[in-house]
């Protein structure tokens, strides 16, 4: 009792106002929040009692929120989230809801969370909650953002966080729109950078994808900044279409990719020759000089 009267009087130095923030500042516990069975676990029979007037001086000091959750076997359950000094200041005059849609967005971080399930969450009615998100957004606490997968709903996030890659479709989606033509554009440029710094068709050991990256990074094809991950989707993309190819491996392991050779050659015949008695025994010439003489089979499409 005595550690807990301390605490209440704002001072903030006993062992277990220390511990209780120490716990509730973890990084597992950032967002959603411990939730009340945890504490009881935690502090124990003995202590959780003396909780109270903590938690009561950090809730008027809008450095704590509880929101609703559900527990390992379902349960319904309360949450305590611990807020920075930064944070409670943001947050400073707003009233209870408020906070709880707060802690509910935050907790959704860069992915954000659509507004029924913050319904859901809070249980506040919908006519009530428009006016707290509209209070939030005066306040640039949160933001609504748009999916790609669902352009017609509402998301909320954090207002100073960027949405996950999952959320805007990454780097080939423009207002929400697959981009086709930058794309286009993107592959067009690897598959030069392929020829020419291979020396041409089929010539030279291949370039890696971070010569690929580099040269895209050098010539600021992109109008955003390209992962490695991001630039082998689209060789990947090329190599599907027949037009670029691995070959081998450099000694660091590092895939080595080469312009791919027509998958028909071209050669000087057209499809009606095809169908005269003394084709198969005619000499042919390929655009990649394998020629084929006269009584060699042809089987050439």
């Amino acid at each position: 009792a005595t550690s807990a009267s301390a605490s209440s009087s704002g001072e903030g130095k006993s062992p277990l106002y220390d511990e209780f923030v120490r716990l509730l500042s973890a990084p597992q516990y950032k967002g959603k929040g411990i939730s009340n069975s945890s504490l009881k676990d935690h502090f124990g029979e003995a202590r959780y009692p003396s909780l109270v007037p903590i938690i009561n001086e950090l809730t008027r000091a809008s450095r704590l929120t509880m929101s609703k959750g559900s527990s390992r076997t379902g349960e319904a359950e309360v949450y305590f989230s611990l807020l920075s000094a930064e944070e409670a200041t943001r947050l400073q005059g707003l009233d209870a809801p408020c906070r709880m849609v707060y802690q509910v967005v935050e907790a959704s971080g860069n992915k954000g969370i659509w507004t029924v399930d913050i319904r859901n969450q809070t249980n506040i009615p919908q006519v009530t909650l428009t006016k707290i998100f509209k209070q939030l957004e005066t306040r640039r606490l949160i933001k609504p953002i748009k999916a790609v997968t669902a352009k017609t709903k509402k998301l909320y996030m954090l207002y100073d966080l960027t949405p996950a890659k999952e959320i805007t479709g990454g780097p080939w989606y423009s207002e929400y729109e697959f981009d086709h033509e930058f794309i286009a554009e993107l592959r067009n440029f690897i598959l030069m950078c392929v020829r020419r710094m291979n020396g041409g068709l089929g010539v030279g050991k291949g370039v890696t994808l971070k010569q690929i990256s580099n040269k895209m990074i050098q010539a600021n094809v992109s109008r955003v900044q390209l992962s490695l991950e991001e630039v082998q989707q689209l060789v990947q993309t090329l190599a599907f279409d027949y037009m670029i190819e691995q070959r081998g491996v450099t000694e660091n392991g590092e895939a080595l990719f080469v312009a791919a050779k027509p998958v028909t050659t071209m050669c000087d015949f057209g499809w009606w020759d095809v169908l005269s008695p003394d084709f198969p025994f005619r000499g042919i010439r390929f655009e990649d000089g394998v020629s084929l003489s006269a009584h060699e089979p042809h089987y050439h499409s």
